[in-house]
């Protein structure tokens, strides 16, 4: 099949894509991966076709504007206090879109949640269309609410804040959607009735989020899409640093902007010293500073999940799904200090199954706080159970899994397997 995927967002969206489009080349499809252009060496170092998408979507949060919605809520209230900001990105970005799946001409569209052009496309192109995402966003469920609802649970609310999140951001942009489909797509800008995706793959493990008994037949969890990086050579420093001393504490954010990097840091490196403990921290996501070394710690830019998560005794972290996973298969606990979006119910998630202390709020994130959190994560019926929860996810394969559900669909679209 010749395979079109669509995914936008930071490199915890588009890297699970990645590797989804790993398999899929490695299973003699032909796949095209249109994604933000600040990720193409991401797929280009693996052989993947990448179309380059506009990154000034994502630019955005690293605006001061930007930092200041999410430093005050992130969200759906970061969301709407840069809308202002992203209308006049979005038709460029559907355009540009819609033009990578034209002249690529795919069987078949698999496209995460934040692709709002996807399903149209299908729809203009008569192919099937996929829904592939890190997090249980776009299916309603009574089971527990949207993950961008920071909370347990609405009750009897549960399945309506699915609804409105599935159907807020084309609402929010029902006259751009409109305009397009007329001008690019030459399709009525009211489409006859609402597009819904043939399958929808779910990126993470059943066994942190089992599949509620209320999702359809056509709803899959298929495990996790890792990246891996065997090819990846550790730096003599950082294997000397590892090796000098008790397994550190790996310290990463993700792409989160830094709101206040020094700061941060500095508090991170008070905890560690308070807990005894040497801490490993990644600062290319800018909400560390690399500013600050000390004889405990090392800074590094980034370095591959797969590779070095092993070698730590814990983790802090954002709360991202890529680093979630990332963690939950290394078999380490970690806490969560969560900045937007689903991070908090990442934490909550995690907490949960006892692989985690309590989320640590962001704002009011201090030394000693962190300090307990690593205490806790120190005790060892925590790490009994983080151990469990990575031999189960070891047993998860997710981007095979997800290539034979594929396979399985073109089949029954009557598209060709090679």
């Amino acid at each position: 099949m010749r395979i079109a995927i669509h995914a936008y967002g930071t490199r915890g969206d588009v890297q699970p894509f990645v590797a989804l489009s790993v398999a899929l080349l490695a299973a003699g499809h032909e796949v095209q991966l249109a994604g933000p252009a600040p990720y193409a060496p991401l797929a280009v170092a693996r052989s993947v076709p990448f179309h380059c998408l506009p990154p000034e979507m994502l630019n955005l949060i690293e605006t001061r504007e930007g930092k200041e919605a999410i430093a005050e809520g992130g969200g759906f209230l970061a969301g709407f206090k840069l809308l202002k900001h992203v209308r006049p990105l979005m038709e460029d970005l559907l355009r540009r879109e819609w033009e990578a799946a034209r002249d690529f001409a795919p069987d078949l569209i698999v496209y995460h949640p934040k692709s709002l052009a996807s399903l149209h496309i299908a729809e203009r192109l008569g192919c099937g269309a996929v829904l592939g995402s890190p997090l249980p966003i776009s299916t309603p469920t009574s089971a527990f609410p949207s993950p961008v609802f920071p909370v347990r649970t609405l009750g009897p609310l549960n399945r309506l804040s699915h609804s409105l999140v599935v159907n807020g951001a084309d609402l929010l942009f029902a006259g751009t959607i409109a305009r397009w489909r007329e001008s690019c797509l030459k399709l009525p800008g009211r489409p006859a009735r609402r597009p819904r995706p043939s399958m929808t793959l779910y990126a993470f493990s059943r066994h942190i989020v089992p599949a509620p008994s209320d999702w359809p037949p056509d709803v899959h969890v298929t495990g996790a899409w890792f990246l891996d990086s065997p090819e990846w050579e550790m730096p003599s420093t950082l294997e000397a640093f590892i090796a000098g001393g008790e397994a550190p504490v790996y310290v990463g954010f993700g792409s989160m902007p830094g709101l206040d990097p020094e700061q941060l840091t500095e508090i991170v490196v008070s905890g560690l010293a308070l807990a005894g403990r040497r801490g490993l921290l990644a600062t290319g996501g800018g909400a560390l500073s690399a500013s600050l070394p000390t004889s405990t710690t090392m800074h590094l830019d980034e370095f591959p999940h797969d590779r070095v998560l092993p070698l730590t005794a814990m983790a802090l972290h954002h709360g991202g799904a890529g680093t979630t996973m990332a963690c939950a298969r290394a078999g380490i606990p970690a806490a969560i200090c969560p900045f937007m979006g689903d991070q908090p119910f990442w934490a909550l998630r995690m907490r949960n199954m006892g692989v985690a202390p309590a989320k640590l709020a962001r704002k009011h994130l201090s030394a000693d706080r962190l300090a307990r959190a690593i205490d806790a994560m120190d005790d060892p019926k925590m790490r009994e159970r983080a151990t469990t929860l990575a031999n189960l996810v070891a047993q998860e394969t997710g981007t095979a899994t997800a290539v034979r559900l594929l396979e399985r669909l073109g089949q029954d679209l009557g598209r060709s397997l090679s």
